[in-house]
């Protein structure tokens, strides 16, 4: 929701300013409206640094749209109108959620569908979260559509929380490890040399390049900070661009052990979400053309909408999946063909994706055993380097005594 300030006369003609919160400018003036205000001048309110820390740790996360989606899952098949389940639910929710639900009730006591209501939404509910709703809307199966959607963001927060917390140690350690670099360097090691060069020794070679080293951080740190902001400025804009972004796509699966995993996160989510959508009834090219909006690299975006191209001309999905054997391994559309063969694609696809889940897992593993032994590794030759620069001019300077 936006905040939006607002000066406006009441029925008795006085001024009168506020600020009101709503989804856009319009739907603001609406309320405005409705409560006998005439509108004088309504604009949208800059957020403060303290706006903005709010809207951090108040924004709706996975948790709360797939805890949402349980209860009113359980809600729906206790028979419950959808009313009468939002209105229930908007009393239970986090703060930052209740207003999405009172826009729903809303919408839905106005004559709205529930697909309808939940797009005007987009940054809450993604395309495959509305379509599915909207199948199930058709089939008259909301319920049974609900309970599977509601175990998809389950299985999917679940994965994403294994995956962060098996990245977050070496991330930690890395961050850990410039930041005590950076400090030595500027701090530490100028003070411990500076004691040196009072003695007008000649000094090893370590310590002269240690010397050099550090001399240069600590009077041109604000360049190297610079140079490296810069060149991840540009990096930024180059990725907004339709070739740089692609680029960057690819770069990003080519990257040595980094690259298998976030492949194997793309085919998990995907094709989960694919075998969600065929299973509730969604035709095979539409649910092409949705997950190909939400899979999030332009790589494997571009093959699934090459493959639909080559499905809706009458191919199977295998064979057109097997035409882009550099994103999709064999293993997916060997089981795409059986799963065609006996007509139960979908549940070919949760499998698969259930497969694609565990290697990712064995991947994060692998990682997070490869950072260890290689954070050791740097972090043994960097102390050496510093323990035999600081401590053999100790032992020359105490030589000549």
């Amino acid at each position: 929701m936006n905040r939006f300030v607002y000066k406006a006369r009441d029925k008795s003609g006085k001024l009168v300013k506020g600020q009101v919160e709503a989804q856009d400018i319009r739907e603001a003036a609406k309320l405005l409206r409705e409560q006998g205000y005439v509108v004088i001048s309504l604009s949208p309110k800059h957020a403060s640094l303290l706006d903005l820390w709010r809207r951090v740790g108040q924004r709706v996360t996975l948790y709360d749209i797939a805890l949402f989606t349980r209860q009113f899952s359980i809600m729906i098949t206790a028979g419950l109108p959808i009313t009468d389940a939002l209105l229930i639910i908007k009393t239970q929710s986090r703060p930052a959620l209740r207003p999405i639900v009172d826009s729903l009730l809303s919408d839905i006591e106005g004559g709205s569908s529930l697909s309808a209501a939940l797009e005007k939404h987009p940054k809450i509910f993604s395309p495959v979260y509305i379509a599915l709703v909207k199948a199930g809307e058709g089939g008259g199966v909301l319920d049974n559509i609900l309970a599977r959607l509601a175990d998809n963001l389950e299985a999917q927060r679940e994965f994403q929380s294994k995956v962060k917390g098996a990245l977050i140690y070496p991330v930690i350690v890395v961050v850990g490890m410039i930041a005590v670099a950076v400090v030595m360097m500027v701090f530490v090691i100028p003070k411990m040399l500076s004691l040196f060069a009072d003695f007008n020794a000649e000094l090893p070679m370590p310590t002269k390049a240690l010397m050099a080293i550090s001399s240069f951080s600590e009077k041109y740190w604000w360049i190297v900070g610079g140079v490296i902001g810069g060149i991840v400025w540009v990096l930024m804009l180059l990725a907004k661009t339709p070739k740089g972004r692609q680029k960057v796509d690819e770069l990003k699966l080519k990257l040595p052990i980094l690259g298998p995993l976030q492949r194997q996160v793309i085919l998990t989510e995907l094709t989960r979400t694919l075998g969600l959508l065929v299973g509730a009834g969604v035709s095979l090219l539409e649910g092409l053309r949705i997950v190909s909006g939400v899979v999030g690299n332009t790589v494997v975006n571009a093959a699934i909408t090459r493959s639909s191209t080559q499905v809706e001309q009458g191919f199977s999905l295998a064979y057109a999946f097997s035409q882009e054997a550099e994103v999709f391994p064999p293993m997916l559309y060997q089981m795409l063909a059986v799963g065609e063969e006996t007509g139960k694609l979908d549940e070919s696809l949760i499998k698969v994706s259930h497969v694609f889940e565990q290697e990712s897992e064995h991947l994060v593993k692998g990682l997070t055993a490869a950072v260890e032994p290689l954070v050791m590794i740097i972090l043994g030759i960097g102390v050496g380097f510093l323990v035999i620069a600081v401590i053999l001019p100790i032992y020359n300077l105490t030589g000549q005594f």
